[in-house]
């Protein structure tokens, strides 16, 4: 995974100097980096189960089929990185760490489930159409 492009601007210190510059029209980060974060599978799968409420590392392991320990871990700092999640450790004997989505992302959650409510509604329309499309391509 490449680090190039992670730079914070200079001019951007605080949430402040964030805010100011998204009132006078300026993305921090753009748009398409943001997107291709969150649009990950794991990403996605990470946002949903956190949703739900507080969860651990091994429950999250649990819980999403297919990924390993390396790509949760990964996953997990990068989106703690961009704000998607808290993470909080609790002093005990063996650590516990619990993940936590932020408001930030529950609100991405819900415009995920307003995408996934848009699918279901359109599914059969978008069948339809693909076998339109398909019956006039083999002709």
């Amino acid at each position: 995974m490449s680090q190039r492009n992670t730079a914070v601007p200079s001019e951007l210190r605080t949430l402040d100097d964030a805010e100011a510059m998204i009132a006078h029209g300026v993305c921090p980060i753009p748009p398409r980096e943001i997107l291709d974060k969150i649009a990950g599978k794991w990403a996605i799968q990470v946002i949903v189960v956190t949703s739900r409420g507080p969860v651990r590392f091994t429950e999250l392991e649990r819980l999403i089929e297919g990924i390993s320990r390396r790509m949760l871990t990964l996953t997990l700092r990068n989106l703690e990185r961009d704000g998607l999640l808290e993470r909080t450790v609790y002093p005990t004997v063996p650590p516990k760490v619990e993940y936590r989505a932020t408001p930030m992302a529950l609100e991405l959650y819900e415009a995920m489930l307003t995408l996934t409510n848009w699918s279901r509604r359109h599914s059969a329309c978008v069948a339809a159409s693909r076998e339109r499309y398909d019956a006039r391509r083999s002709d």
